[in-house]
């Protein structure tokens, strides 16, 4: 259970966002991918989710090339994406049940998962209300149950806490380093020094469409930021 990128490019027309991309991620392990706005980490983990194709390079999750099978791939992979949207009709369950369907799970195992996750994220208050009614840190938890659904081996996150009450955020934080311990590969996409510190066990800067250091969480400080970044 791994990420592994390998000179991985990506361009969009005339625009390369990732520039010979290379760097792994490993099973038990939360890996941040820190850069500014524009610097290719929502690309990154679009393309680790097989959401996208690399134009150059080699991707694999768990074992599997995501470009030669992309949904094997999928099946292995949790996602959550910042801009994210929700069914605003349907309750959070609902929601949850739907997409527990659509993976193929059975009817006994999605409500099973859907109450483990509802409990363990405290969605008790509100899972049965409208998702048009929610909070950000309620779509949040919402977004990362349906994540979880599968139960995947590999979770790839942007900026999961952003604009979260700390409240809020420890609640993710918890969960994410939890999974972690469970073997799970994590990696993260954020801006934030003090939350990578907090959760990740591993720093990635990320420059100008490439990793240009690494350093452990414990080391990473304000100043490690990297300027400047392309569009993605």
């Amino acid at each position: 259970m791994s990420i592994q990128f390998v000179e991985v490019r990506k361009r969009y027309g005339a625009a390369e966002v990732l520039r010979g991309l290379s760097f792994q991620v490993r099973a038990g392990e939360v890996a941040a991918l820190v850069g500014p706005n524009g610097a290719g980490k929502t690309t990154t983990l679009r393309v680790a989710a097989a959401l996208t194709h690399p134009t150059a390079g080699s991707v694999r999750v768990c074992g599997r090339d995501v470009a030669a099978d992309p949904q094997v791939a999928r099946r292995c992979v949790g996602v959550v994406l910042e801009q994210a949207g929700v069914y605003g009709r349907l309750s959070g369950v609902e929601i949850l049940r739907y997409f527990g369907r659509l993976s193929g799970l059975p009817p006994g195992e999605v409500r099973r998962r859907t109450e483990q996750l509802v409990q363990w994220l405290h969605m008790e208050g509100f899972c049965e209300k409208p998702a048009g009614t929610y909070s950000r840190g309620m779509r949040q938890r919402l977004h990362l149950a349906r994540a979880l659904l599968h139960d995947p081996a590999v979770l790839l996150l942007d900026e999961p806490t952003g604009g979260l009450d700390e409240g809020t955020a420890a609640v993710v934080r918890q969960a994410l380093r939890s999974l972690a311990r469970e073997g799970r590969c994590v990696l993260w996409a954020t801006h934030s020094p003090a939350e990578a510190r907090q959760v990740c066990d591993r720093v990635l800067l990320l420059r100008d469409g490439r990793i240009w250091r690494e350093v452990t969480a414990a080391q990473f400080r304000e100043g490690d930021l990297p300027e400047g970044g392309e569009p993605g």
